[in-house]
C-alpha cells in the first residue's frame, strides 16, 4: 500500500495519516518515514532531456552563495550573494556579487549582465523568487512588475520554471556549483570589490578558456559566434521607479511621499497601483494595469489636481471663473468684472449668484438685467437678481433695434398695396 500510494505522489506523512486511520498503525511517524526514504533510494532516477538553444535565444539566471567578505559596517566577515548570468548556447557565463537581493538590485544585475555580454537573449529561464515572480504559475505567472519593465525595456520576455525543477536551467545551476567549487571556496575578502575583481580575473583566465565538458568546445569561441545573434542594447537605461498601492482618499486623491495625486473621478475608496521616481507619479489601473494619470511630483503637502479630476463641489479659481462668465454674455462678463474689482475675494460668491440666475431666469433675461445696471451704474448682484425677480414669467424684453424687426416704411409699403393705393414717390 506504501509503494502504491508513493506512485500516486503521496508524501510521508500522508501516508503515516492513512495508516492510523484505516489500518490501526500504533508505531510513529518515524518509522513510515524512514521506510519511505530507503524506497526512495531504492528508485531509480529519472533521466533529464538535453535543452539545445539557438544562438542568442535564451539566457539562464540565479542566485548563490558567494565568498566570505568583510562588511564595512560591522567589519565582520559575512557571505555574499553570487548572481550568474549564463548563455545557453555557448554557455558564457557573467558573475557578480552583491551584498543583499531586492527587486530592484534584481533588475539592475541584469542590466549589468547585458551591458557586459553587449547585447540581450530572447529569453531568460529563472526560478520562482519573489525579485522575478510574485505568483508561480507554470502556465501564467505574475512577474514582479519593476522586473517586467525592466525586460519589456530590453526586449527581453522572462520564463520562470515550474516550481521545484530548478533542472529546467541547468546551465546556470552548474555554473553556480563550479563557480562556489572552484575559484571562491575557502576564499575571504576584505572588500565586495576585492572579490568581484578576483572573480573577473578568473573569468577571463580561466572559466573563458576552459573546454566545456558538454559542447567539447572552447566557451569564448562558441561566445564569439553567438554575440552577433544578441539582440540590440537600448539606447538609454531603463529609468527605475518605485512601486506600491495607495487607497483613494475622500478628496480624490492618492498619498505618495507626504505629497497628494489625483486619480479620475469615480475611484474613491479603491486601491490603486502607483509608480513614482522623484519625477513623475503614474497611477494605473487595478484590473489592467493601464495608465490612469501620470503627474509631475510635488513637494510634500502639494495636491496636484488637473481641472478634470476637481471634485464638482471644489469652488472654481477666479480667472476660470470670470472667463466663465464672458462666455456667458458680454453685459454679464463685464458685471461680474466690475464686482470682483470693488469686492474682491467676498464678490466671488456674488459672481457665482450671478451664474445661478443666469441658470434658473435664462441667460437673456440676465443679460440685459446686466446691461441695465451697467447703464444705472449699479453694479452688484442684488439689483440683477430684484431686476429678474420682479420680471414676468416667460416675458420678452421689447427692443427698439433689433436683426429681427423690419422698418415700419416696409409694412406700410406692403399695405398699401394691398389696399391699391398708390405709393408717393
Amino acid at each position: 500500500m506504501i509503494v502504491e500510494a508513493l506512485g500516486r505522489g503521496r508524501n510521508a506523512m500522508g501516508i503515516f495519516q492513512d495508516l492510523v486511520d484505516g489500518h490501526g498503525f500504533a508505531r510513529r511517524y518515524a518509522s513510515v518515514r524512514r521506510f519511505v526514504c530507503t524506497l526512495r533510494v531504492a528508485s531509480p532516477p529519472d533521466a533529464h532531456p538535453v535543452i539545445v538553444t539557438a544562438p542568442g535565444e535564451e539566457g539562464q539566471v540565479d542566485y548563490g552563495e558567494g565568498a566570505m567578505v568583510r562588511h564595512p559596517q560591522t567589519g565582520k566577515y559575512r557571505r555574499t550573494r553570487l548572481f550568474l548570468f549564463t548563455l545557453g548556447y555557448s554557455r558564457k557565463s557573467v558573475r557578480l556579487v552583491t551584498w543583499k537581493s531586492s527587486s530592484r538590485i534584481w533588475a539592475e544585475l541584469h542590466e549589468q549582465a547585458f551591458r557586459r555580454l553587449g547585447g540581450v537573449p530572447q529569453l531568460v529561464a529563472l526560478d520562482n523568487l519573489k525579485e522575478g515572480v510574485l505568483t508561480p504559475d507554470i502556465y501564467d505567472p505574475a512577474l514582479n512588475p519593476l522586473y517586467r519593465d525592466v525586460l519589456a525595456h530590453y526586449g527581453v520576455v522572462a520564463l520562470p520554471c515550474r516550481v521545484r525543477h530548478p533542472d529546467r536551467k541547468g546551465k546556470v545551476e552548474s555554473s553556480v556549483g563550479h563557480t562556489q567549487r572552484t575559484p571562491l571556496r575557502g576564499m575571504r575578502f576584505e572588500s565586495l570589490e576585492d572579490e568581484q575583481a578576483y572573480l573577473d580575473q578568473w573569468e577571463t583566465r580561466w572559466a573563458d578558456t576552459r573546454i566545456h565538458g558538454t559542447t567539447k568546445r572552447q566557451v569564448s569561441v562558441m561566445f564569439a559566434e553567438e554575440q552577433p545573434a544578441l539582440g540590440p542594447l537600448p539606447l538609454t537605461p531603463f529609468r527605475y521607479y518605485q512601486y506600491g498601492t495607495r487607497t483613494v482618499h475622500l478628496d480624490g486623491c492618492v498619498e505618495v511621499d507626504g505629497a497628494y495625486y489625483s486619480a479620475p473621478p469615480g475611484h474613491v475608496g479603491q486601491v490603486l497601483p502607483v509608480q513614482w521616481d522623484g519625477q513623475t507619479v503614474r497611477l494605473l489601473d487595478a484590473r489592467t494595469g493601464q495608465l490612469l494619470r501620470e503627474h509631475r511630483w510635488q513637494a510634500r503637502g502639494q495636491h496636484r489636481i488637473p481641472p478634470e479630476d476637481r471634485p464638482k463641489r471644489t469652488p472654481p479659481e477666479t480667472a476660470q471663473l470670470l472667463a466663465r462668465t464672458a462666455r456667458a454674455g458680454q453685459a454679464i462678463g463685464a458685471l461680474c468684472t466690475a464686482i470682483h474689482q470693488q469686492d474682491g475675494p467676498v464678490g466671488v460668491r456674488r459672481i457665482l449668484g450671478v451664474l445661478a440666475l443666469a441658470k434658473r431666469y435664462g441667460v437673456p433675461t440676465v443679460e440685459a438685467a446686466c446691461g441695465t445696471a451697467l447703464e444705472c451704474g449699479v453694479a452688484t448682484y442684488r439689483f440683477v437678481r430684484r431686476y429678474c425677480e420682479r420680471q414676468p414669467a416667460g416675458a420678452l424684453t421689447l427692443r427698439q433695434i433689433d436683426p429681427l424687426i423690419r422698418q415700419l416704411t416696409l409694412y406700410r409699403d406692403l399695405i398699401d398695396r394691398h389696399t391699391d393705393k398708390e405709393i408717393p414717390e
